[in-house]
């Protein structure tokens, strides 16, 4: 990664904002756990260095400390949050528990000059998250800004720089400039990531790493599989194989919408498998979420593994992993406590014979919506919602059965097709709707009904780490309720979630 920004992880829900701000600036950054070796950092040989925040306190027997060395190797370091408080409390300065803490938005002072505030105002607001605080900075350093506490210090001789409050999320006024001073003014950092030049570099290697041997790729649908099959068949063309597994819990006719978008389109080989069946009786008698996630995923994975057996030949398995899979999926706790262990960088069977291709493994979820994009993926699958892996077997609260989900497909069609309709799709991050273990008594025309409640569910979000309800207009939400209750057998009753993340979650299982 020569000359690009290594970013310490010390647990921070943010931590993938500050590289996904890095990235937007033209500037290679990874996020590494933080008990990384030091020899490994410096072996990257980054122009820059970010520690980021987390959950611990340094104070504490089990905080997440660093090789106090990597402040002495003449690499930049910028200090977020418990970055902060790490760094005064390694160079010999002090941190205490504070009285109350400081949660959310704060007026921040600057107090003295600083390369890292070049051009920023001399009051702003900035985005809090902490408990713990720096009563005295180390010997050398000096206070440049407050808010309720010392809020940044730096050591300008040594270009060590440090800030209490996140400057990665959008709550602070001025934080992406911030970080854009130190990338450039502090680290002199060169603008060395661009996609179209990935583009060309990941089809040169797969040709070299596959050479004449077949290729099988889980084709699901979603972007991220959709994008990963389209940039290998670009490289190797038929050597490519794809299957499409139809667990039955898919949206409305998605089997037939990826076949004809990515098999005829495309001219892709693609195996439509549809398993429906045996997933439905797999979840028979389930009501727990995180059993429902296991089954899915052991099934998906059976028969995976079976259908890719009739494919002779094939040396690889390529997957859809991208940047956030591989940094969730490696715990700065160590491997039992993995933020999800889902993802396709786990689960694999240990005994697989297959070589892993995984072209999108560096890459954030926006900068594969724009690779899709400049490989010629129409727009509005670029730029599809998210979908669960388990797709609507999480969606389905309580106990899943086939007419539920037929339920719920109909239902949720009709929510994104108005949505499409009225130029909301692409102005609501994910949207969708939730079919509860819930009846109530309904009257349509002159008869009593006894049916399902469901819930529509629309969120915005910059990041997926919070997020807001949709302010979706009243006469919309109730054309969706209308029709929705007038066109689908078995719902009588809609419900609009009105809950922001935190404290609740985007998908409600």
């Amino acid at each position: 990664m020569k000359n690009g920004i290594l970013i310490l992880d010390f647990g921070s829900q943010y931590n993938q904002l500050i590289g996904r701000r890095i990235r937007e600036m033209e500037v290679y950054s990874e996020i590494i756990p933080f008990h990384t070796p030091l020899e490994t950092i410096l072996a990257k040989k980054p122009v820059g260095i970010i520690l980021s925040g987390g959950p611990s306190s340094v104070n504490s027997p089990q905080a997440h400390l660093v090789d106090k060395a990597l402040f002495e190797a003449g690499i930049p370091i910028l200090g977020i949050c418990y970055g902060m408080q790490l760094t005064a409390h390694l160079l010999g300065g002090k941190v205490t528990k504070g009285a109350k803490g400081e949660y959310g938005k704060s007026e921040f002072e600057i107090l003295r000059s600083s390369p890292l505030f070049t051009g920023i105002s001399r009051r702003s607001t900035v985005w809090m998250s902490h408990f713990d605080e720096v009563e005295q900075v180390p010997e050398g350093f000096e206070i440049s800004g407050r808010s309720g506490v010392i809020a940044a210090m730096a050591n300008e001789k040594k270009n060590i720089f440090a800030i209490q409050f996140h400057p990665e999320v959008t709550h602070t006024a001025e934080g992406a400039r911030m970080l854009e001073n130190f990338v450039f003014q502090i680290c002199k950092a060169k603008q060395n990531w661009k996609l179209s030049g990935y583009i060309e570099r990941t089809i040169q290697d797969i040709k070299e790493k596959v050479g004449d041997h077949k290729v099988i790729l889980g084709l699901s649908g979603g972007v991220d599989s959709s994008v990963a099959a389209v940039l290998i068949h670009k490289a190797i063309g038929n050597q490519l194989q794809c299957i499409f597994v139809d667990t039955g819990l898919l949206r409305l006719n998605e089997g037939r919408q990826v076949m004809e978008n990515y098999g005829a389109h495309f001219n892709m080989n693609i195996d439509m498998v549809d398993a429906s069946e045996r997933f439905l009786s797999k979840l028979k008698g389930i009501s727990d979420p995180e059993a429902k996630r296991k089954a899915i995923g052991n099934e998906f994975v059976a028969v995976f593994d079976e259908e890719s057996k009739k494919f002779e030949g094939a040396q690889f398995l390529a997957q859809g992993t991208i940047y956030p899979d591989v940094i969730e999926s490696q715990s700065v706790n160590g491997p039992s406590s993995v933020i999800k262990s889902h993802h396709n960088v786990g689960g694999l069977p240990e005994d697989m014979k297959l070589q892993l291709l995984e072209p999108l493994r560096e890459l954030f979820k926006d900068e594969v919506r724009k690779v899709g994009e400049e490989l010629g993926i129409p727009h509005h699958l670029v730029y599809r919602h998210p979908f669960p892996g388990p797709g609507l077997g999480i969606r389905i609260l309580g106990e899943v059965d086939s007419e539920k989900v037929a339920i719920l497909q109909k239902a949720d069609a009709i929510f994104i097709e108005e949505l499409y309709a009225h130029e909301l799709y692409e102005k609501v991050s994910q949207a969708f709707v939730v079919l509860l273990p819930v009846k109530s008594v309904g009257v349509m025309g002159d008869e009593r009904t006894y049916e399902y409640t469901a819930v529509v569910r629309s969120a915005n979000t910059i990041d997926f780490m919070t997020a807001t309800f949709s302010k979706l207009p009243w006469e919309f939400l109730e054309l969706v309720s209308n029709r929705i209750i007038n066109e689908v057998k078995g719902i009588n009753r809609i419900a609009y979630d009105i809950s922001s993340k935190p404290p609740a979650t985007i998908e409600w299982e």
